[in-house]
């Protein structure tokens, strides 16, 4: 399996985890992992971060 098709892999997986509401910092991949972005920004498209407008 090529770079390309693991970086899609970890987003769905990412997109996964949060539909099914796991935590933030359930992620399997290391943080010197490229894959480890590619699941956090999959997470995010389900469950972002709450943003406080409050200044």
């Amino acid at each position: 399996m090529g770079s390309r098709e693991q970086l899609v892999r970890a987003v769905n997986e990412g997109k996964a985890a949060g539909d099914a509401g796991a935590p933030r910092n359930s992620c399997p991949y290391s943080a010197e992992d490229l894959r480890r972005t590619a699941w956090v920004q999959g997470y995010n498209k389900s469950r972002p971060f709450p943003i406080s407008e409050e200044t």
